[in-house]
């Protein structure tokens, strides 16, 4: 199968191959190992859905090759796209939607309680100097709050050296060092 692997990745355009061929190449044999104890539908979904993703990928990347649209999606399915560009977590949509849908209950709210109080001529006083001075301290006090925790969380994860930089700093780009055909991270 990894023969055959490596025949269908000669189908991408040179400049792809040389910057992705060696990742996928390891990507590929480590899935392999994983399917290849399972059972033997397993595998041959796992070698359909491989053989289908080159031969897509290989389409896609020569149609923006041919069309000048290098780095920029032929079409709008990323399942098969290899690009490391920024994208928002699908989360994302389903977050916004509830809090879109928090605020619009809590205006609705909001005029149900307007409605409900009886509106009376008497006027509200002035707000008092000693009112609005407690307004900035309480704030002050939440924020050094917020900050002394922040610190905090940060000293615990940089003592046990799991913060994103001592993650990151372990990491060779690919092509460049490798062990034993796996990628070195």
């Amino acid at each position: 199968m990894l023969s055959l692997y490596r025949a269908l990745l000669l189908l991408y355009p040179a400049r792809y191959r040389e910057e992705y061929g060696p990742e996928m190449i390891a990507v590929f044999i480590k899935m392999q190992s994983d399917v290849c104890t399972g059972s033997p539908m397993r595998q041959v979904l796992f070698a359909v859905r491989e053989i289908g993703g080159l031969l897509h990928g290989a389409f896609c990347e020569h149609l923006r090759r041919l069309a000048g649209l290098e780095g920029r999606p032929v079409f709008l399915s990323r399942r098969f796209s290899m690009r490391s560009e920024f994208r928002f977590p699908k989360a994302t949509v389903s977050l916004m939607v509830i809090i879109l849908a928090g605020v619009l209950v809590a205006i609705d709210k909001a005029k149900a309680i307007q409605q409900s109080v009886v509106y009376s001529q008497s006027e509200v006083g002035p707000i008092h100097a000693t009112q609005q001075l407690m307004l900035l301290p309480t704030l002050l006090i939440i924020l050094t709050a917020a900050c002394a925790v922040a610190m905090i969380a940060w000293g615990i994860l940089f003592a046990f050296q799991r913060s994103g930089s001592h993650r990151l700093s372990g990491i060779t780009p690919s092509g460049s060092a490798r062990a034993g055909g796996r990628l070195s991270i």
